[in-house]
């Protein structure tokens, strides 16, 4: 994979962003991405890639470690980012699925000193509306 031994790799997605499934079992589900895992190139999507977890009671044990309700329980798992799409509102107020690209604005920053100086920082916008995210 790439950028798996060099640290972490950006990705086209946040948590908190709206996302659409476009391919997979669950392709056309609409949530919101609650988790970004930029190592393995995943995103975990509430609603989408419902597992079921079958988890051991341990009330039973007697160490006295906290205690956890047994049964099967459903929860999200992760899928890659290359599966969704990100979700913007459009000039009518309509959803839509976009890509997402990069430019560069400058923005001005203040040193600790209290003078000022021109910069370049990295934003994101939609590339079907033009707007940045």
């Amino acid at each position: 994979m790439a950028g798996s031994t060099r640290g972490q790799v950006k990705l086209h997605v946040v948590k908190g962003d709206k996302v659409k499934v476009i391919a997979g079992k669950d392709k056309g589900l609409v949530g919101e991405v609650i988790a970004v895992h930029p190592a393995s190139h995943k995103v975990t999507v509430q609603g989408v890639n419902i597992v079921k977890r079958h988890l051991r009671d341990t009330s039973a044990q007697p160490q006295g470690r906290s205690t956890t309700k047994g049964g099967i329980v459903s929860s999200e798992a992760p899928i890659h980012v290359s599966n969704v799409q990100l979700v913007v509102k459009d000039g009518e107020g309509n959803e839509v699925a976009t890509r997402v690209g990069y430019d560069r604005v400058e923005v001005t920053k203040r040193r600790p000193d209290g003078s000022e100086y021109k910069a370049f920082r990295s934003v994101r916008i939609a590339r079907k509306t033009g707007e940045e995210i």
